[in-house]
Parts: structure tokens; sequence; C-alpha cells
């Protein structure tokens, strides 16, 4: 991924910033949602493009070293870059990055000792503005630990102020370098004080203000879109979720009618869902809309489509087909504006450098911006998922809608196990809506992460009134969760299931038995398929 500090020459202020070097682990992510959480810009960018990013000028105030899979003592094992050393600023190192900075800078680390998975609790032996203001000497607090090896030498100029049961270099640190290290993961939830040591990193050792604002972003992305694009015409895939809409509304900010966008209606949204993003577009925001009712064309092309794969990739490359023909009539566009967020752009890294697992395909218009000989326009790539939301909030978008819960780009074809017919989406359509109304009703919509229901390739024996019946199971989905990479289901009270079950069998025509989802995640994913 090229830096996103190559976006900035429109002579927008540069923010002060942070660069975390990723090594692999899978909570890299959160150290950059906690820092931006407190107004601090920062960027992820794996350890094997890291010496690049900072070559072309990236100048971060302060670094933060992930943790990762790999072990220090193995050969080829990643290192981080000599130039993270050489700029003379703040660097907390964390886990792995603790252990690969002891090897690089002369201590040793060591593996075949006790490991820590999970909770420990580290001892302070010694103040530090690390956790000035929450940690005091001789206290012991709850830290999350996922480590084998351990540092066994410190490097010199180190000295240890942390120590836990099995890692006796908890927290060392040299002062007078500025260098910090942890063996536990402070981004983690499961560290409760754990952005308040990241928050002492980036302001009280690093200097750092916190200038990352939504209302600065909405005014430099406009001045950056309107730079980017003149006089031209940008065409905007609208899928009618929340990033592709805040992106639609700010985009039309900037340029006016110069924007239109393109709604390609798979027939597999919500109920009324359709009709909301052609009403709040064409109504309310007054922008240039076309809307495709290709409904057909989606179920058309499922029918006898089972795996969950071959159905992403049927819709994906039918949206695609679709958006492509109605740009060509639109005519006249050089930009194609996409919802595109940070998340989708940070580079995967394995231990090895090499390419991460695929656990599904995801949803998007890739492809289109090289084939249609256009260029992108993306306002978001610089933002996290709630960041989206805060700007959508900024823009003045209802707060009902920049409030709704995630929803897939495939749609409910992923929510409806086996053959996706009109039949199976009507009735999940009209399960889903009863469900999120009695959410709404009970007062829970915005304490639950994701709320929707699935329509099981089951069928049981039931009875209703004097009659036998033969019809679908549906599964109910709640689940909490601060981000999405790990989740719980909600813990619904017994009474609430109990009436929304009744009334999903009482009103939804081919239901006659409901359960509900109680698998976290992982071992589960948050959605079926």
């Amino acid at each position: 991924m090229a830096s996103l500090t190559s976006q900035n020459s429109s002579g927008a202020p540069q923010h002060e910033r942070v660069l975390i070097v990723d090594f692999g682990s899978q909570v890299t992510q959160l150290i950059a949602r906690r820092l931006r959480e407190m107004g601090v810009y920062c960027e992820v960018h794996p350890y094997n493009r890291a010496d690049a990013v900072l070559a072309a000028g990236f100048n971060p105030k302060a670094v933060i070293f992930s943790g990762g899979p790999a072990s220090v003592t193995t050969k080829n094992s990643p290192r981080a870059p000599k130039a993270a050393f050489d700029l003379g600023v703040p660097i907390l190192a964390i886990c792995y990055g603790q252990q690969t900075m002891a090897v690089q800078l002369g201590g040793e680390v060591e593996g075949g000792h006790a490991a820590e998975f999970g909770r420990a609790d580290v001892e302070i032996r010694e103040a530090s503005p690390l956790f000035d203001g929450f940690w005091k000497v001789g206290g012991k607090y709850p830290v999350w630990m996922s480590h084998g090896d351990r540092v066994t030498q410190l490097p010199e100029g180190f000295k240890v102020i942390g120590t836990s049961e099995n890692a006796p270099f908890a927290i060392a640190v040299d002062e007078k370098r500025r260098y910090y290290t942890t063996m536990f993961h402070p981004e983690v939830v499961h560290t409760p004080d754990g952005s308040k040591l990241l928050e002492n990193f980036v302001k009280k050792v690093a200097g750092l203000k916190g200038d990352w604002t939504m209302a600065a972003l909405r005014a430099e992305q406009i001045q950056k879109i309107r730079a980017q694009v003149g006089k031209g015409r940008v065409i905007c895939g609208l899928s009618g979720g929340v990033d592709s809409s805040v992106a639609a509304v700010l985009i039309h900010e900037a340029i006016g009618d110069q924007l239109t966008c393109v709604f390609v209606d798979t027939g597999l949204m919500r109920a009324n869902e359709a009709d909301e993003v052609v009403s709040l577009f064409r109504n309310h925001y007054n922008i240039p809309l076309v809307h495709v009712d290709a409904g057909a064309d989606f179920l058309g092309g499922l029918k006898g489509v089972d795996d969950p794969e071959k159905k992403r990739k049927f819709i994906g490359a039918k949206f695609i087909e679709i958006f492509e023909r109605e740009a060509k009539r639109i005519g006249g566009a050089g930009f194609l504006a996409q919802g595109t967020l940070y998340p989708d752009v940070i580079e995967s890294v394995s231990f090895d450098g090499g390419p991460s697992v695929t656990i599904k395909s995801h949803h998007n218009v890739g492809g289109l911006p090289e084939r249609m000989n256009m260029k992108l326009v993306e306002p978001l790539r610089e933002l996290f998922k709630d960041e989206v939301r805060a700007l959508g909030k900024e823009l003045g978008l209802p707060p009902a809608f920049i409030g709704r819960h995630p929803f897939p780009g495939p749609g409910l074809a992923i929510r409806i196990p086996g053959e996706v017919t009109a039949e199976r989406v009507a009735v999940l359509q009209k399960a889903d809506a009863i469900y999120l109304d009695e959410i709404r009703k009970a007062g829970l919509y915005d304490k639950i992460w994701q709320a929707f229901a699935v329509l099981l390739p089951v069928r049981s024996v039931g009875v209703m009134g004097d009659g036998r019946t033969y019809d679908n199971v549906l599964a109910l989905r709640a689940v909490t969760s601060t981000d999405g990479m790990t989740a719980d289901f909600y813990q619904f009270p017994m009474d609430f299931l109990g009436r929304t079950a009744t009334r999903i069998i009482n009103e939804v025509k081919g239901v006659n038995r409901v359960v509900y989802d109680i698998t976290s995640k992982p071992p589960g994913t948050i959605e079926w398929e």
C-alpha cells in the first residue's frame, strides 16, 4: 500500500502523526483505533515497508512496534526498520516488538520458558511517565499477555520497571533514548488501563497534542477532492450502506452536481431499505442518482448456487457488470468514488512477510478503475468505521441512518445458507424487520453492535391451530463488540426472545420455529457465511 502521506500534497495542513510498524499481530489495528480515539493521527505499515514509508517523508513524532506471531529466535524472523531507531523519536514496543527491539539493540530472547496467554498481573517496580496518574509503585494491575518467548537479557541502557509471574521484563524502558517496551498488549480491552498507557505515551512522552478532528478532516477532504477532481465528473457506486453514503455526501458538498451516484439495487437489502436510500439522496440531499432495479438479475444468477464464496463472487461480478453499464450510459466521468475504509487498505502481513489467509471474500468494486480508465476518489480511506460514523454526524446525516448496524455487501444472500430465491428473501426480510422492530421498541438497538435474522436451510415439523406444518427454521443473531474483530452474543431477556419469536411465527408465513445463536467470535464469525 502506498503511504497515505502521498495523498496529503494538496496544501492541507499536516497532522501530528504516529507510525505503527506491523509485525503481523491480529490486533495491530486496535493500536491505531485507540490512538485515533485520542485525536492522534496514525498509520499502520508492515515492517518490511516501513523503511520506504519513512524515506518517502512520513515524519512521525513517535513510533509503535506491534506484536506478532513469529519467534525472534527463528531464522529470517521479522525485524524493526533501522530507520525507526535513527529518527530520535520515542518508541513503544509491544510483545514481539519488545523482543525484536531487545535483540536488535544487543539483548537476548529465549524460548522454552513458561508462556503467558490471557490475563496476568503486572507489578510496578518503578515510576514512569508511561503510567503516570494511574499505576503506582508496588501495585499489581491486570493486563493481557500473549507470548511464548521472553526477553532474558536487556540491552544496555534499559531497566526493568514492571514484572509479571512469567515475564521478568514485562515493562522495560530506556528513559534516555525514550524507548518503552511492554510484554503485554495495552491495545486490547482485556488490559483495562491500556488506553491510558497509550495516551501517556503519545501525549506525555511524545508530546502530541491530538489534532485529529472530524471538523478538520471534513474541511481538508473537501479541499483535496476539489483539487483532485477540478471540473471533472465523478460517479459514485452507492451501496446504501453508511460508508458509500458518507463518501457521496462529502463529495457532493465538495463538487455539487459534478457527482452522479449509481445505486444498484440487488434485491437483497433489508425491507424498505432501497426506498429509504433513494428518498434520502434524491429528496433530502438532491444528489443526482441513477437507481437500477436489478433484483431479477441477481436472483436469477443465484439460482442453484449454495456455496457462500460462489455467492459472493457472483454478486461482486454482477455488481461490476451493471455498474459499468450504467457508467457508460452516463458518460463523461473521469473519476470513480468509493467508500473504501482504512482497514481495507492496510496490508495484512504474516510473520514471513507473505500474504495472510483469506477468511472470506469482500464485496467491492475492485477492478473498475482499470477497466473503465477512471481515477479513484476515496475520501474515507484514512478512516475506521467509527470515524466514518462521526464524519457522517459532522455532515448532518440522520442519526438513525449513520447509526445503522453493519450490513454485508452481498446482503441477505449470505444470511440465507443454501440456495437464494425470491421467496426466501421475502420471508427473511419480513422476519428481520420484526426482529429489529422489537429491538428498537426495547431500546436496545444502540447497545448492540449487529443484529439480524438468518433463514436456515432446515425445515421442522410444527403445529399451528389443528394442523401440522413443515416450515422454515429462523435463527436470530445479535452480538456486542467494540470493533468487530471479537464479539460475544447479546444476552437478551428471555421474555424478549419469546415475544419476538411469537411475532415472527404469527406474522411471517413460512416460519414455524425460531432459535437464538449464542456463538461468540471466535470461534464463529458474526455472519453465518
